[in-house]
C-alpha cells in the first residue's frame, strides 16, 4: 500500500471560505459598533487570518498521515492565503462600491482626522491636497488589490512560521504498510 498523497488546495480552500464568512461578519460587526475604520479595531481579522492557515496546515498534515515536509506545508498555507486574498478582494470591492459605499467616505473621513491629529501644523490647503492624493488610493479597486497584496504577503509569512511548526519529516527506513498496521520494529518486543 503507497503512502497517502492528498491535495493541499481541498483543506485552504475549505479554510479560506471559513475565513472569509467569519471576515465577512467582523466587517459588519465593526460597522454596526461604529469602530473606527484606522482604529486598532482593523487588526481583529488578524486573529482568524492566522488560525484558519494553521489550521489548514493541520488538516493537510493529517491527510498525509501525520507528516509534513516544510515545502508541503508552506505550500498549503500559502495556498490558503491565496484563495482568502482573491475572495476578500472581490468582498472588499463589492462592500465599498454596491453593500456599503458609505464605508469608503467614512474611512477617508478617519483618515483625515488622523493626518490632522498626527500634523497639527499642517495648514488646510496641504491637508486638502494630502486628503486629494489619499483620495486616488482608497476607491474600491484600490483598496481590492491592497488588500490582495498584503494577504499574500501575511500570507507567506504566517505559512513559513506555521510550516516550521508542523515540519513532522517521514522516517526513511518505516514502509508505508507500517502506518497502516502499526508493528513494533523491535521483534524482541
Amino acid at each position: 500500500m503507497e503512502v497517502k498523497k492528498a491535495s493541499p488546495s481541498a483543506p485552504a480552500i475549505k479554510w479560506a471560505l471559513i475565513g472569509l464568512v467569519t471576515s465577512i461578519i467582523i466587517t459588519y460587526a465593526l460597522q454596526y459598533l461604529n469602530a473606527d475604520p484606522n482604529g486598532a479595531s482593523k487588526y481583529i481579522g488578524l486573529i482568524p487570518f492566522i488560525a484558519f492557515l494553521l489550521l489548514a496546515q493541520k488538516e493537510y498534515k493529517d491527510q498525509l498521515g501525520g507528516y509534513l515536509t516544510f515545502g508541503e506545508g508552506f505550500v498549503s498555507g500559502f495556498l490558503y492565503a491565496v484563495f482568502l486574498g482573491v475572495l476578500s478582494a472581490v468582498f472588499i470591492y463589492l462592500y465599498y462600491s454596491v453593500l456599503s459605499p458609505e464605508m469608503l467616505g467614512k474611512l477617508l473621513a478617519s483618515t483625515q482626522a488622523e493626518l490632522e491629529k498626527k500634523n497639527p501644523n499642517m495648514t488646510p490647503e496641504q491637508v486638502d491636497q494630502a486628503m486629494a492624493m489619499t483620495s486616488k488610493f482608497l476607491g474600491p479597486i484600490s483598496i481590492s488589490i491592497f488588500s490582495l497584496l498584503g494577504t499574500l504577503f501575511m500570507g507567506a509569512i504566517v505559512a513559513l512560521i506555521g510550516a516550521a511548526i508542523f515540519k513532522k519529516v517521514r522516517p526513511p527506513f518505516i514502509t508505508s504498510a507500517d502506518y497502516d498496521d502499526p508493528k513494533p520494529l523491535d521483534p524482541t518486543v
